[in-house]
């Protein structure tokens, strides 16, 4: 990771604290927000993803799946903007479906991580476990509007550290000979 990515990514990381500090002292009133925040990021997602494959994946070997994840992260982010007069149950299912599938993925990483033998997959299970655990506790506590709020706040005060974490860390060179 260059220099100017750390930076880039810490930046994120500290505006990821503000809202999720933001969110945590208006909890009640927080599920706009909490909406605004996920639509907003799965839109940016998407467009960074179609610019990746204009820029550089339409020439590369399966450079059409950036062009599909891009379509379907913007039209996913568009639809999640139009849920505000809706029960918050879906948003609440977004986040289940959020925590519990980006925890299984960090679970499976830090397995792949320990079977190559690389040191960092503590790292990568804490991470995975974490987001299990904030699915299982959206799971519980699904009636409650502000607890979710207030759960979702967490996620992204820990995701954002970990972000940190991982920017502060040193990254290996492997030299080939």
């Amino acid at each position: 990771m260059t220099k100017l990515q750390r930076i880039k990514e810490i930046i994120f990381s500290l505006v990821m604290l503000l809202i999720a500090f933001g969110l945590l002292l208006e909890p009640v009133n927080g599920y706009p927000a909490v909406i605004s925040v996920i639509s907003f990021w799965l839109i940016i997602k998407g467009l960074g993803t179609l610019w990746y494959y204009i820029t550089m994946a339409r020439h590369m070997v399966g450079g059409r799946m950036s062009l599909f994840t891009g379509m379907i992260l913007f039209d996913f982010g568009m639809f999640t903007l139009t849920l505000t007069d809706i029960p918050h149950y879906y948003i609440v299912m977004y986040l289940i479906a959020i925590h519990a599938f980006s925890g299984l993925v960090e679970v499976l990483r830090a397995f792949e991580a320990k079977r190559g033998g690389a040191s960092s997959w503590r790292f990568k299970m804490s991470h995975g476990l974490v987001d299990i655990a904030l699915a299982v506790l959206c799971i519980v506590c699904i009636s409650r509007l502000s607890v979710t709020v207030v759960i979702y706040s967490i996620g992204l005060i820990y995701s954002s550290l970990m972000r940190i974490v991982s920017a502060c860390r040193r990254t290996r060179f492997i030299y080939i000979r």
